[in-house]
């Protein structure tokens, strides 16, 4: 579903795939092939959301803000399943692991890889390129040529099923 907040309307790009039981509410933008999969929820209500291209945002993520704090994805980043993001910001080519935490002011660097089950506490800045899991959680090394590939695998088959789904619409 999809639905207005006061005078704020979603704005989806004609190639994003927005799966069945999503919830899409105000001021929220999805960028070109950014696929969001069933049971997600976004709420631009508060403050925006500004999700990039080649995005996807998987199976039950919550994605919200705090008064003023806008969340923003940037280009090819993986949401993995059941995340929560609030108020943060995540930079291009990042993946955050399914049951991540991620809270307001937090700052994911480009690339870096967030482990499943970790949470980011409230402006807490994890670098580019690195790995970060725990609760809270921390850096635990850079990341290798094969996480980086790996990444990059995730990211081109969400676009690719996406377009698939897309194309049963």
């Amino acid at each position: 579903m999809i639905y207005p907040y006061k005078d704020k309307h979603p704005k989806i790009s004609d190639s994003a795939f927005i799966a069945d039981f999503v919830t899409i509410t105000g001021d929220v933008r999805i960028g070109d092939y950014s696929t969001v999969w069933f049971n997600t929820v976004i709420r631009g209500d508060v403050a925006p959301t500004i999700i990039g291209n080649r995005v996807n945002i998987q199976d039950n993520s919550c994605l919200h803000q705090s008064p003023n704090k806008t969340l923003l994805i940037e280009d090819d980043v993986t949401i993995g399943h059941g995340v929560i993001l609030h108020s943060s910001v995540i930079r291009k080519n990042a993946l955050i692991g399914m049951g991540s935490i991620i809270l307001d002011g937090a700052e994911i660097g480009e690339g870096a890889f967030i482990g499943a089950g970790s949470l980011v506490p409230p402006g807490k800045k994890i670098p580019p390129h690195t790995l970060a899991l725990g609760r809270p959680a921390k850096v635990v090394r850079p990341l290798t040529e094969e996480d980086k590939k790996d990444m990059g695998r995730i990211r081109q088959e969400y676009v690719e099923k996406g377009q698939y789904y897309k194309s049963l619409q």
